[in-house]
C-alpha cells in the first residue's frame, strides 16, 4: 500500500509541473519571448491547452468573470496541494 501512496504523489507531483510549465509558457507567449508561429511552440502549447482545458473548464465555469484574469490555474494547485495534505495526514491508511 505504501506504493500506491507513493504513486499517488507522483502523480500530484507530475500534475503541478504540467501546471507551472502552462503558467510558464502563457507568460513568455504572452511577452513575445515564444511565438505561436513556431511548429514546435504551437505542438507544445496546443497539447498543454487540450491537457488542462478538461480541467480548467470547471473551475472558470465556477468562478466569476475576473476582467481577463485567469485563476484556474491558481484554483487547482490550491487543489493539488490540499490533495497532497489530505493524503501525508492520512498516510496511516496505506500502510
Amino acid at each position: 500500500m505504501t506504493s500506491l501512496f507513493q504513486i499517488l504523489m507522483l502523480l500530484i507531483d507530475v500534475a503541478f509541473f504540467i501546471v507551472l510549465a502552462h503558467i510558464v509558457m502563457s507568460w513568455l507567449i504572452n511577452f513575445g519571448v515564444l511565438n505561436l508561429r513556431q511548429p514546435i511552440v504551437a505542438q507544445i502549447w496546443d497539447g498543454l491547452n487540450r491537457l488542462l482545458e478538461p480541467v480548467y473548464g470547471p473551475i472558470r465555469r465556477r468562478l466569476p468573470a475576473m476582467g481577463g484574469l485567469d485563476l484556474a490555474p491558481l484554483i487547482f494547485i490550491l487543489g493539488l496541494y490540499a490533495l497532497e495534505i489530505i493524503l501525508r495526514n492520512n498516510v496511516a491508511l496505506f500502510l
